[in-house]
């Protein structure tokens, strides 16, 4: 069943493959780090992710995730965003176990920055809004070697941000990233301030302007990125 599926689904990307889309996706990507890519469009790929995911439906959440594990490994971003489909439709069924699986797509397959934002901002952070003591690993995470762990951290409580959740640990985490010397962890840490800022702009342009004088400038713009003009000037002004 399982190698069936997976050989289906790779026909369907091969065949909505577009030379066009192949050549754009190049421009996502830092020189030397792009994806492993098909060449389908995004649109495209989750229109295939939702078909198939009908047909595997009523399997078991152990053999979704066994099909998962092996789009993950092939290392093709389409396969991959596949896989985050499939994962995040199984939300009414996560467990606390269930973090485990997560943590090692993130350690093991986690490549570049769309698939770490494709699994982080909705399987990840679903499953944290469901079980909120695991943000505390998220600091952890935060504190990893790994610039797409410590990427993850962040991103991971985007859409929880936009919901005025976890604040004081958004904080945290950002104190952990703060002078991280990469820019997409720079960029993720930021987006997670701004997302934050949707539903406490005063406890984070405070955060911001406190921290501004060590905050990379790549960072400050990202979290301030959607506050009002005037906000956005007086954090970007020079102590």
């Amino acid at each position: 069943m399982k190698e069936k599926v997976i050989t289906k689904i790779r026909e369907a990307l091969k065949n909505r493959a577009d030379e066009k889309a192949l050549q754009s996706s190049a421009h996502f990507f830092k020189e030397g780090e792009e994806a492993l890519v098909y060449g389908v469009k995004m649109s495209e790929v989750e229109k295939i992710g939702k078909e198939f995911y009908r047909q595997i439906q009523d399997c078991s959440k152990e053999e979704i995730f066994g099909i998962c594990e092996e789009l993950w490994k092939s290392k093709y971003l389409e396969e991959e965003v596949v896989a985050c489909l499939f994962s995040e439709s199984l939300h009414r069924k996560y467990e606390p176990s269930d973090f485990q699986i997560f943590e090692r797509w993130v350690q093991k397959y986690v490549n570049n920055w769309a698939d770490c934002d494709t699994l982080c901002n909705h399987t990840v952070g679903t499953f944290v809004m469901m079980y909120p003591e695991y943000v505390n690993e998220l600091k952890i995470w935060a504190k990893s070697s790994g610039r797409w762990m410590k990427r993850a951290a962040a991103v991971t409580l985007i859409i929880p941000a936009r919901k005025g959740l976890f604040l004081k640990d958004i904080f945290e985490i950002a104190d952990i990233l703060l002078l991280d010397k990469e820019d997409l962890v720079q960029k993720g840490y930021g987006w997670m301030l701004k997302a934050a800022s949707q539903a406490h702009q005063k406890e984070v342009f405070d955060y911001v302007t406190y921290k501004k004088a060590v905050m990379p400038r790549t960072a400050l713009r990202y979290a301030i990125e959607k506050m009002p003009q005037e906000l956005r000037t007086e954090a970007m002004r020079k102590i």
